[in-house]
C-alpha cells in the first residue's frame, strides 16, 4: 500500500482538457462541439488537440439570367493545440438574394474560429436584362466562385480562394445565351454550359472529406448515406431548357425563364449550415424583374478524442 501511495506521488495522472461551448455529440472516438451560430469554445484544465472545420456562408444569387453562387470556402485544420483560453467562434452567413435586376446579389460572409478564418463564397453573375443594366452584374470571387449568367453579354466565373474551393462556371462567349453556369464547390468547379438551349450548369459538388463528421453531428447534406458541404448553387436556364441543379453540399437550384410554362419562378436558397451557394434566378416576366436566392450560412465543427477530456 505504501509502495502504490509513493509511486503515485511520483507519476501524478496527467491533467485533462475541460470543453466548453457549442452542441455536444460524439460517436466512439471522438466528442463533437459544432457551432451553427456564433459563441465560444472554452478550453480550461490543459491544452486540447483538436481538430476544426469552418465553413463560410455560401454566395447569394442574382434575379436575372443568372449563374448560380459559390459556395462558403470550407477549410480544415488538423491537430490544432488549443492553449487554456477562450476561442470565438463566429458563423458567417449566407449572402443575400438580388431583390430585381438592378442589384447584384451579395457574397457569403466568412467564417472564423479564433484566427483561422474561410471566406466568404461568391455571388453570382447576371445580366441585369433590357436597358437597365445591359453589360450585367459580374460575378464575384470567394471561398468558390459565382458563376457567370447569360442572355447577350459573355460573363465568365470567378476564381476561388486559394485551398478554400473551386471556380465558378462560365458562359460561351455567343450572343443571345439564356442559360447560366454554376457555381463552384468545395471539390469541383460549377459546370459551363455549351450551348443556348443547354441545361443550366450544375453548381460544383461540395466536400464528402468529413462525411463522419456529418452523421455525427447531423449537420451538412445526406446523400445516400454520405455527407457533403460547400455545394455550388445550378445555373438559371431560359425557356424551355433544364435547370442547373445544385452541388451535393446544401446548392440551391436555379430556375426558368418566363414563358417556360413553370409554375414556380424562384430559385432555391443555399441550404443553411452548409455554406451552399444559393441557385441562379431567371426573368420572372417580360418586364425584366426577377427573384434570387440567398446563400446557406456556414458552421464550425471542433473534433477532439474522447480520451482527452
Amino acid at each position: 500500500m505504501i509502495g502504490a501511495i509513493t509511486a503515485g506521488l511520483l507519476f501524478p495522472a496527467r491533467a485533462k482538457s475541460v470543453v466548453t461551448g457549442g452542441t455536444l455529440t460524439s460517436d466512439s472516438t471522438y466528442f463533437y462541439r459544432t457551432f451553427t451560430g456564433n459563441g465560444t469554445l472554452g478550453v480550461t484544465g490543459a491544452i486540447l488537440i483538436a481538430d476544426i472545420l469552418v465553413v463560410a456562408g455560401g454566395g447569394g444569387g442574382a434575379g436575372y439570367f443568372s449563374g448560380g453562387a459559390g459556395a462558403g470556402g470550407l477549410l480544415n485544420y488538423s491537430a490544432q493545440s488549443l492553449v487554456i483560453a477562450n476561442y470565438t467562434c463566429t458563423v458567417g452567413g449566407g449572402g443575400t438574394a438580388a431583390v430585381n435586376v438592378t442589384t447584384a446579389a451579395g457574397k457569403g460572409v466568412n467564417s472564423q474560429f479564433g484566427s483561422l478564418t474561410a471566406a466568404g463564397g461568391g455571388g453570382t453573375g447576371g445580366t441585369g436584362g433590357g436597358t437597365v443594366s445591359p453589360n450585367g452584374f459580374a460575378s464575384t470571387t470567394g471561398g468558390s466562385g459565382g458563376g457567370g449568367g447569360g442572355s447577350t453579354a459573355y460573363l465568365a466565373g470567378s476564381a476561388a480562394t486559394s485551398g478554400q474551393g473551386s471556380a465558378g462556371g462560365s458562359v460561351p462567349s455567343q450572343g443571345g445565351n439564356f442559360t447560366s453556369a454554376g457555381g463552384g464547390g468545395a471539390s469541383a468547379v460549377g459546370v459551363s454550359p455549351s450551348l443556348n438551349t443547354s441545361p443550366g450548369g450544375n453548381g460544383g459538388v461540395g466536400s464528402s472529406s468529413y462525411s463522419s463528421w456529418g452523421s455525427a453531428t447531423s449537420t451538412g447534406q445526406n446523400v445516400g448515406g454520405t455527407y457533403y458541404y460547400a455545394g455550388g448553387g445550378g445555373g438559371s436556364a431560359g425557356t424551355g431548357a433544364t435547370i442547373g441543379t445544385g452541388g451535393s453540399g446544401g446548392g440551391g437550384n436555379g430556375n426558368y425563364g418566363a414563358g417556360s410554362g413553370v409554375a414556380t419562378i424562384s430559385p432555391t436558397n443555399g441550404t443553411d449550415n452548409t455554406g451552399g451557394g444559393g441557385g441562379g434566378g431567371n426573368q420572372a416576366s417580360t418586364d425584366f424583374s426577377g427573384t434570387g436566392s440567398k446563400g446557406g450560412s456556414g458552421i464550425i465543427i471542433v473534433r477532439y478524442l474522447k480520451t482527452a477530456v
